[in-house]
């Protein structure tokens, strides 16, 4: 198979020279091993899906390291927890950076053994599935924030995107973009796999069919305010089990809360994140939109076209090793702004319209924050609709328009 480049390659060669430890987290088949393996080829690879390797490192984890010297990928470290004590030992020891290089699927666990064992020797990095630029082959590294210079500079490498919803129909796994596989049989055996290996570790779960059913009513209200109650009423667990179930998804990588944008001089406004699928394409095939045509003509587009947006803007983030500095607003007058990026003293109010004909009506709530938020608390910068309009266009003074190939 191809392999594709990715963007988070240039980060993590640095932190590689910088700590003793890399731990690259991810979802389930987004290209973790792939990555490693492809950028320390002089490292020796081990798997912990192995079942033998696995047993050695549980029941004999000082024999395991006796095995294996030298500089080492260890793929799945979460299922071998006893072996992050002897990490520790062995980088306390050789005082080198770039001993070992680590990934797992299963975040919750990594990092409450990374905190009691390899704090401080260790960098953490997320991979999620191909990005917009990746399929596009776009080699621009920098985050998203709808700067006047962001854009400048990412005009330089504009890529037009002609298929857009194909690629939101196909998600972003790069299984499907190195090869010909059928779609529908490929989310099928990964939700299949996801739930036997991650959740069935993580959780108790009695009746797996009730976990697929949680998973479709989430993918529902992909980009929607998260509502515990109508999610447990709908599969028929309780609150309690869909807030555990829910935390899980998140530390997997399945999705991701974003959280609502506060200030003390906005007294309305809501606390409750809003819940979106990191892949349209898994979020696709769990709400049985089948084709690309039907997705884009269907009553779901919009919702899709955000959950796009926000993946997007999320990944730029993550691929240079950072916390994405995102929030929505929305008050109890149901007035809301769908994302707001927060960064050195500005926040840039930004909405995303699936239309190809955006105008100035659409940011009208983007006053809320420039007569709410004094400049002496936080500066208001221009604000951003990100559309299928096909050109950069400014549509007001302080109102600019970009397509989604900016991202």
């Amino acid at each position: 198979m191809n392999y594709i480049p990715r963007q988070i390659q240039a980060v993590l060669e640095k932190t590689i020279r910088q700590f003793p430890a890399t731990l690259v987290t991810g979802s389930r088949q987004v290209g973790k091993s792939t990555l490693l393996k492809h950028i320390a080829r002089d490292y020796s690879y081990l798997t912990l899906d192995d079942p033998l390797l696995l047993t050695q490192a549980k029941e004999e984890p000082q024999l395991f390291f006796l095995n294996h010297t030298g500089k080492l990928i260890l793929d799945e470290i979460q299922y071998a927890p006893e072996l992050f004590p002897l990490l520790k030992l062995h980088i306390d020891r050789q005082e080198e950076n770039g001993l070992y290089l680590l990934s797992g699927s299963q975040a919750f666990q990594l990092m409450q053994n990374i905190g009691e064992s390899l704090a401080g020797r260790i960098a953490i990095l997320r991979l999620t599935g191909l990005s917009l630029r990746e399929i596009g082959g776009v080699d621009f590294q920098e985050p998203f924030i709808p700067t006047i210079d962001y854009c400048q500079q990412r005009e330089k490498q504009l890529t037009p995107f002609n298929q857009l919803w194909d690629i939101i129909h196909k998600g972003w796994m790069p299984r499907l973009y190195q090869q010909e596989t059928d779609w529908a049989m490929y989310y099928a055996s990964y939700v299949a796999t996801y739930i036997e290996r991650d959740v069935r570790q993580l959780t108790q779960v009695s009746n797996l069919n009730d976990f697929t059913k949680f998973m479709v009513a989430v993918a529902a209200r992909s980009g929607e305010l998260l509502n515990y109650q109508s999610i447990s009423q709908e599969v028929g667990v309780s609150n309690e089990t869909i807030k555990r179930w829910i935390a899980i998804l998140e530390t997997s990588g399945i999705i991701y809360l974003l959280k609502p944008y506060y200030n003390n001089h906005l007294q309305r406004a809501i606390k409750t994140p809003k819940l979106y699928v990191l892949d349209t394409g898994l979020m696709a095939y769990l709400t049985k939109w089948l084709t690309p045509d039907t997705l884009k003509n269907g009553a779901k587009s919009g919702q899709f076209f955000e959950t796009f947006v926000v993946s997007e803007i999320i990944k730029s983030f993550y691929n240079r090793g950072l916390e994405p500095p995102i929030y929505f607003y929305r008050d109890t007058n149901q007035k809301e702004i769908d994302i707001l990026i927060e960064i050195e003293g500005k926040v840039y109010p930004i909405e995303i319209k699936t239309t190809a004909n955006p105008n100035a009506k659409m940011a009208k709530h983007f006053s809320i924050l420039r007569e709410k938020l004094p400049e002496t608390d936080i500066q208001v910068a221009h604000g951003t609709i990100i559309s299928q309009y096909p050109q950069k266009v400014w549509l007001a003074e302080n109102l600019l328009g970009l397509n989604v190939s900016y991202l």
